[in-house]
């Protein structure tokens, strides 16, 4: 019984260690800046056009750029998931750990018993 729950233990801890490789390589694999593009709304309007270039729905505030088609800006949805993700995934590397600690003491004190 204690070699299959620390089999078990063991290929959990596995299963984690690919996720978090995988998760680390995504990130690093993606733009580091995080950047996306979004459609300029105040793109061919003057400035002072407060319908379109006194925004407040693009990040940053208003508007100061009528020439170019698109901005670019920060993805923070990226970067809050990615990371949130990652610590998720260390966090189980922390419970498995524990847990393994806790299986091999049992099976020590049964061996000596």
């Amino acid at each position: 019984m204690f070699m299959q729950v620390a089999i078990g233990a063991i290929g959990i801890g596995v299963v984690l260690m690919v996720g978090y490789i995988v998760v680390s390589q995504v990130r690093s694999a993606l733009p580091n800046s995080g950047l996306v593009y979004q459609s300029n709304p105040c793109y061919g309007y003057p400035l002072s056009d407060t319908t379109y270039c006194n925004t407040t729905s693009v990040p940053g505030g208003p508007l100061s750029d009528n020439t170019s088609q698109y901005l670019s800006l920060p993805n923070q949805g990226y970067s809050e998931g990615t990371s949130a993700v990652q610590l998720t995934v260390f966090a189980g590397f922390g419970l498995i750990a524990v847990g393994i600690i806790v299986l091999a003491a049992f099976g020590l004190i049964n061996v000596f018993q």
